[in-house]
């Protein structure tokens, strides 16, 4: 799966921030944090990983669409719609 260098470069600056906010968390975790503020980074965190995982889904949906690469566009939307 080949990305142009704009969507590739978007991505990868999501990931970096995601790797960020773990780096957080652990920082957090260490310092003795309270429970809950750890978890609601942990939550936070998950749900842009989540939201990278749809993006590139959905660019892959896109490049399947295009190719009219039916049988792959159909196994990426059952995942999209997971």
């Amino acid at each position: 799966m080949k990305k142009s260098p704009p969507t590739n470069d978007a991505i990868v600056t999501r990931l970096n921030r995601i790797s960020g906010q773990l780096a957080g968390i652990i920082k957090m975790y260490q310092a003795d944090c309270s429970c809950v503020d750890v978890v609601r980074q942990v939550i936070a965190t998950r749900n842009a990983l989540s939201g990278v995982a749809k993006e590139l889904l959905t660019d892959e949906a896109s490049r399947c669409s295009r190719e009219r690469k039916i049988d792959e566009l159909e196994v990426i939307l059952k995942e999209l719609l997971r």
